[in-house]
């Protein structure tokens, strides 16, 4: 019984492990045939996954080709209009620039012209004034001539002082006005000091008022050369002669010389040149003694030198007023021209600025022009490259997540 009982136990052991062998073999197989179905789906997903990345690279890949394409079509559109629009104006600037220099050089010119013109014209009339004023002194000394050839005595004539004056006021006036234009003298002229002098020359600084009184000291003269007079009436009339003449120079010397007023000296014409000539010849201790005085005697030859010697000092002063006229256009020229130098110069470094630039700008379009070309030619470098689409893949990828 035992014996049965050990080999039914036995048996019902073989029996059990048969069937843990058959199920163990059972699960070995579903193992095997799960396994397989998990590796076939995880190659299934990796070739999906392969096929979508070589999908999306190659999207990636046109779309990168079309976006350097335009880019590159706009790039060469903007360097060109921007060539274009470079030549234009700097084509128009210069154009402008030399339009402007141009009418500013025409404007300079025509105020240097027009002042040249006016200062010619007026020289040329002072000159056809001076030729004039000669040519009425040249009738004016005829006329003197042929008068004092009428004359048939000067002591018949010149009997009376009240005459005297009259002649040599009339004479001295006559003088004056033919040498002298009218802004340059007055005639009975009132000083401060209340007395009227014959006439006055008014000339520039320092000078200033210049008087000229006509004094005729007459009847010791003719007493002096009388035929017939003995020495001692001779001597008391030279000695008469003399007295006369220094009165006249002190009168003249204090009324006529005012300090402020006038000029330091004044000038005594005798309207005779014979009475000249004796005072000069044989009294000189009287013309020293108006020299002294600062008066000085003329008569009407030498008062012309002195109203010639007025004319050319008023002639010099018009014309320094004249050259002064120029001299300040000149002036205002010259800063013209030198601001019109230092425009050039800033003109120029502009002009050299832009030329510069230009050329600048024409290497960074040489480079740009180049380096699309690699592009274009697909001469860029691999690492790079290649690093450049992994990271817009990246991100592509995120942006879809």
């Amino acid at each position: 019984m035992e014996s049965v009982l050990s080999i039914v136990i036995v048996v019902s052991l073989l029996v059990v492990m048969g069937l843990m062998v058959s199920l163990y073999l059972k699960f070995s197989a579903l193992e095997s045939a799960r396994q397989s179905q998990q590796s076939e789906q995880l190659e299934a997903k990796h070739r999906e996954m392969l096929t979508g990345l070589h999908n999306g690279l190659a999207q990636q890949t046109d779309r990168l080709t079309a976006r350097l394409s335009e880019e590159l079509t706009q790039t060469r559109e903007a360097l060109h209009r921007l060539q274009l629009s470079l030549g234009a104006n700097l084509g128009e600037t210069a154009d402008k620039l030399n339009a402007k220099i141009d009418q500013r050089l025409e404007q300079i010119s025509g105020k240097v012209s027009e002042r040249l013109d006016e200062g010619f014209k007026k020289t040329n009339e002072t000159f056809v004034n001076v030729m004039q004023r000669l040519a009425t002194i040249d009738e004016a000394q005829k006329k003197i001539e042929t008068l004092t050839g009428s004359v048939v005595s000067l002591q018949e004539l010149l009997g009376d002082k009240r005459s005297r004056g009259a002649f040599g006021e009339v004479q001295l006036e006559a003088l004056v006005r033919n040498m002298l234009p009218p802004s340059a003298f007055e005639l009975q002229f009132t000083l401060s000091n209340g007395t009227r002098v014959d006439c006055v020359l008014k000339l520039p600084d320092p000078t200033g008022l210049v008087c000229v009184d006509s004094k005729f000291p007459l009847e010791n003269y003719h007493r002096m050369l009388a035929p017939g007079v003995n020495d001692v009436e001779r001597a008391l009339a030279q000695r008469q002669f003399r007295t006369d003449v220094r009165k006249h120079v002190d009168d003249i010397a204090k009324k006529y010389i005012l300090p402020n007023e006038t000029s330091d000296g004044a000038v005594m014409f005798v309207p005779a040149e014979a009475v000249f000539a004796e005072i000069h010849a044989y009294h000189s201790e009287v013309v020293d003694h108006a020299n002294s005085r600062r008066v000085w005697i003329v008569s009407p030859t030498t008062l012309m030198a002195v109203l010639n010697t007025a004319r050319a000092v008023l002639k010099d002063v018009e014309t320094r007023k004249q050259i002064h006229v120029i001299k300040d256009a000149l002036s205002r020229l010259g800063q013209d021209f030198g601001r019109f130098e230092e425009r050039m110069k800033k003109l120029a470094d502009h002009i050299r600025q832009a030329h510069q630039d230009a050329e600048d700008v024409q290497v960074s379009s040489r480079k740009i022009t180049q380096q699309f070309q690699k592009i274009e030619s697909a001469e860029l470098d691999p690492p790079e490259a290649a690093q450049l689409k992994v990271v817009e893949l990246r991100e592509d990828n995120k942006g879809k997540k």
